[in-house]
């Protein structure tokens, strides 16, 4: 039976007042100086870390790719020496694909979703700051055998049996090994809090019809990664245990199998590739409608494909497989899998097209991104069918024109709108207006750049030239297409050289940006910018899908904005339920905590202690995250109050 004292009649609606405000910044503002850099759990802060430690490990995969594109520029380089050049591709695929390419998403998703759902927090405050402690300890873990001269140096596929122990004795396998392990930790921590975020604390009224698309492109994308990455933490910890125990797991004659790895591992790799890609398709259908100054065409459509498109994800990982001699079945199933899939995201840029060829764009920075970004996920999904049909990729695969296609997926669909995402929130985040000027000069250089990059590649591939070669001879007639990338590859560069100029240019000597300085319709923007540590000042209700656009969209009051629900007893939020979004629970939210700090770093010394094979530290850091867990663990002395009842307006 639910204690009847833990009943409450939903709290009445108050209209936000400076003592409320005043209260509410005490009890949710972070501990002040050193200290708050360790043990804040707000959103917001968490979200702004991944952003700039992401982007960091953006930069140093685009110096290594800059580095093996010199090498590459002509035949006959010797600028690098062939192990310096494996472990350069290697870390640049791991940098890019797993240190930079989902957690930017994570970083934009961890600070935008409590605003867009009119929330104060996510679901999981410390489960969010340790996600991200252990995403940075994770990549500085990986980086360290960079540092060492013993980096990864099997390709970022990592395939059996190059890095098994007989073919790849040094530590360099041991490090991606355990540090993917790590790293999964971080992804599915962070994946549990996105969907319980989404499932219990949404604003009253925030029906799952109602959710902008970036909600739903992080939501499809959590889902997968708790079903996908144990597939990969398994096979890494498997590929470990071969290295350092003995296993045969991935060798050949003693039971093992080594087409084994490449299954675990695209079982992963490829649900990874959609989840890394619909988050920031998401800032495309959330951005395209603020600038061309109407709804989103076809938000049912888009927000049904994004989940299709994920769900069709999983039934394609074998078509990176199609030359390792799988039966004719495998290889039917698969390809009609990889060809259906194009369906829903065509249906996504049908809708992108429509929204602008339908609305009045405003030719804003963001808005060139994109739009840029529409036009290079078409080149990127026809290279893509291209490959699904098993003849033409038994062609294709291991050339420069898989290279091609991978890079107009993960940079086109990923950077661009990152930063078309930069260019439309970052004046929410800081409270500054980034320079139109410059972002426009900004997209050009990377436009261009890009596409003299990587465009280039299609035509090597088909010319012949094998992926991973860190040089080739003069006759081969690569040549000037490999000089013409390189040249494009260094104008991209300093494309993304004046993003970072413009930021730190515009930081200091910008115009404010005020509460909404686009005109923009979701509840983000009903916030200051930058805004308060409680968000919102009263809950809001909602009633539309941009509560902000209401009257000009002839439903006007739809959405009450203007009171709401104080919860100013503690740090409190709503819980609501699943699909209509009816307030059933006020929660208790945690404080500034050092456990998520601690646990990271105690998890750091566990695999420190296995790398080294000094199982005493091993032991001895598993036991002080055991004690950490136990603390954590408490139960929270102030229940969930259950809600009954309506709220009375005041």
């Amino acid at each position: 039976m639910v204690d009847q004292e833990r009943v409450i009649r939903l709290p009445a609606l108050v209209a936000p007042s400076p003592e409320l405000e005043g209260r509410l910044h005490a009890l949710w503002e972070t501990a002040p100086g050193w200290r708050g850099i360790f043990v804040t759990v707000d959103h917001k802060e968490i979200g702004l870390r991944y952003i700039v430690t992401a982007f960091a490990f953006l930069i140093a995969g685009g110096l290594e790719a800059l580095a093996m594109r010199l090498q590459l520029a002509g035949p006959n380089l010797r600028l690098l020496t062939p192990e310096q050049y494996d472990e350069l591709f290697t870390m640049h695929g791991v940098s890019m694909i797993f240190l930079y390419a989902m957690p930017i998403l994570s970083g934009f998703s961890n600070y935008l979703w409590p605003l867009l759902l009119g929330s104060r927090d996510m679901a999981f405050p410390r489960v969010n700051a340790l996600s991200y402690w252990t995403f940075l300890f994770s990549g500085l873990f990986i980086y360290a055998s960079f540092v060492l001269g013993v980096a990864p140096n099997a390709g970022w596929f990592n395939y059996a049996p190059y890095a098994e122990k007989a073919a790849n004795p040094g530590v360099n396998i041991d490090f991606y090994a355990l540090g993917m392990i790590f790293l999964g930790i971080s992804t599915t921590v962070g994946a549990i809090n996105f969907v319980v975020t989404i499932m219990r604390t949404r604003a009253p009224g925030m029906s799952i019809n109602r959710l902008p698309i970036i909600v739903w492109g992080t939501l499809t994308a959590s889902v997968a990664n708790i079903l996908v990455v144990p597939s990969v933490s398994l096979a890494f910890l498997m590929l470990w245990l071969d290295r350092n125990f003995g296993s045969h797991f991935f060798t050949e004659g003693n039971g093992g199998q080594p087409l084994l790895w490449q299954h675990l591992f695209w079982m992963f790799g490829h649900p990874w590739v959609y989840a890394v890609v619909l988050p920031a398709m998401g800032f495309v259908s959330d951005g395209l409608p603020i600038f061309c100054r109407r709804p989103l065409v076809g938000y049912t459509l888009v927000a049904l494909s994004t989940v299709a498109t994920m769900a069709l994800g999983f039934g394609v990982w074998v078509h990176h497989m199609f030359a390792t001699g799988i039966s004719s079945m495998a290889l039917a199933f698969f390809s009609s899998v990889s060809f259906v899939i194009t369906v829903p995201s065509a249906i996504a840029v049908f809708c992108w097209i429509a929204t602008i060829w339908t609305g009045r764009p405003q030719a804003t920075a963001a808005f060139h991104f994109y739009a840029g970004t529409i036009a290079l996920f078409v080149i990127g999904g026809v290279s893509g069918v291209m490959t699904a049909s098993a003849p033409v990729d038994w062609q294709l695969t291991d050339t420069y024109f898989i290279v091609a296609h991978l890079h107009y997926t993960l940079i086109g669909i990923n950077v661009f709108p990152v930063i078309g995402a930069f260019y439309t929130w970052l004046p929410k985040m800081t409270g500054r207006m980034l320079d139109e000027r410059l972002g426009k000069w900004n997209f050009w250089l990377m436009f261009i750049g890009f596409n003299l990059a990587f465009f280039p590649m299609h035509i090597s591939g088909l010319l012949g030239m094998p992926r991973r070669v860190y040089t080739y001879p003069a006759d081969m007639a690569w040549s000037s297409l490999n000089l013409i990338t390189t040249i494009g590859s260094f104008l991209f560069a300093f494309g993304i050289l004046l993003f970072i100029i413009n930021v730190f240019v515009s930081l200091r000597r910008r115009a404010v940006a005020g509460a909404n300085p686009w005109d923009a319709g979701t509840l983000e923007w009903l916030t200051p910018s930058p805004p308060p540590p409680y968000n919102f000042a009263v809950i809001p209700q909602v009633g539309s899908r941009h509560p902000l656009w209401e009257d000009r969209l002839g439903d006007p009051g739809a959405s009450i904005l203007d009171r709401g629900l104080a919860l100013d007893d503690g740090r409190e939020i709503v819980a609501t339920t699943v699909l209509d979004g009816e307030p059933d629970r006020v929660l208790r939210m945690p404080g500034d905590s050092w456990l998520p700090f601690l646990l990271g770093v105690a998890t750091t010394f566990v695999f420190i202690g296995l790398l080294a094979h000094v199982w005493a530290l091993a032991a001895g850091a598993t036991l002080a995250c055991a004690v950490v867990l136990i603390v954590w663990l408490q139960p929270n002395p102030a229940p969930p109050l259950i809600i009954t009842g309506e709220a009375e307006h005041v």
